[in-house]
């Protein structure tokens, strides 16, 4: 990069600005951390980035159930929270457990870590937990997903990092996964 001199002493003020001003971009955060309440759920969460809301339908085993999605993508990463309803509170944990594995299978994957959440507020559930999936996308591409499993009275929630670029660091994934509670 050339800057043209003008006026003698002009350079270097010049230089400094923009200097500062390419810091300032750099020390830009790709995670923008807020605390949202997706609407719906009665929880508090932290996504990176401004979350949107939709439904869609979610087939779990024969049944067909409505899902409310909150997501967003940031640093080449897709943050997610799905939240579904089971009517009989006898197949809260068959349902749950239901989810996890088809979580599994929608990659081709296997579990690598699992680690029982620790979340305030929520239902204490045995098919709880979060996990580190090692899978493929339906490209073929090599996707690593972080996806935690709970539950609050007769409600599923299922709450997903994929982060299919580059891995996404521990702090990072600790911050989403950590922020959820039940105020």
């Amino acid at each position: 990069m050339t800057i043209a001199k003008g006026r003698a002493g002009t350079t270097r003020p010049v230089l400094l600005a923009l200097v500062a001003t390419m810091a300032v971009l750099a020390c830009a955060p790709a995670l923008d951390w807020r605390e949202t309440r997706p609407e719906g759920t009665g929880m508090a969460m932290s996504f990176p980035c401004r979350p949107e809301k939709r439904e869609r339908p979610v087939r779990l085993g024969a049944q067909t159930v409505t899902g409310r999605l909150h997501s967003c993508s940031a640093a080449g990463a897709s943050f997610a929270l799905l939240a579904t309803e089971v009517a009989d509170p006898a197949r809260v944990a068959p349902m749950l457990d239901l989810l996890r594995r088809q979580t599994v299978a929608n990659v081709g994957g296997a579990v690598t870590a699992e680690v029982l959440p620790a979340i305030a507020g929520a239902t204490a559930n045995p098919e709880s937990a979060r996990l580190r999936i090692v899978g493929k996308l339906p490209d073929g591409r090599p996707v690593v997903e972080h996806a935690m499993f709970f539950v609050k009275g007769l409600t599923l929630f299922q709450a997903t990092v994929i982060d299919a670029e580059k891995p996404l660091d521990r702090e990072a994934l600790d911050t989403f996964f950590g922020s959820i509670r039940f105020p």
